[in-house]
């Protein structure tokens, strides 16, 4: 279990990586024109949540490589599961269930990395 929880950290690490340099690198106007779920959005959030899923991003993972505070690593992914609960709540209430799915499967792959880290495959 312990070598799929590194699996999925792993691909958690790139999924959040990606979408979260992609939510920096984009403009406010250049990101609404891509994703419609900002236009409604203040100005900062589609940054803010960029920076949570970048920095959580090299939370799942990169504490327990260098066995500096592994604790972070349930951490981490405890947030990543909290910005994906948004994330899901955000794609409901709009209607738009084609962007549930990754959302979920999302939130999901976070809990379970939360999950088998704190408690019986933790560092």
């Amino acid at each position: 279990m312990n070598i799929a929880l590194w699996i999925i950290a792993a691909l958690l690490a790139a999924a959040f990586l990606f979408s979260g340099l992609f939510k920096l690198a984009l403009s406010h106007e250049k990101y609404t024109a891509a994703q419609d779920w900002a236009a409604g959005a203040p100005r900062w959030a589609p940054h803010a949540i960029g920076a949570l899923e970048v920095l959580g991003a090299i939370g799942v993972v990169l504490p327990a490589m260098v066995n500096i505070a592994p604790v972070l690593v349930p951490l981490a992914a405890t947030g990543l599961a909290l910005v994906m609960a948004g994330a899901v709540t955000v794609h409901l209430r709009r209607g738009e269930l084609p962007a549930l799915a990754p959302s979920a499967v999302l939130l999901i792959l976070a809990a379970i990395v939360a999950y088998g880290r704190f408690g019986p495959y933790a560092f």
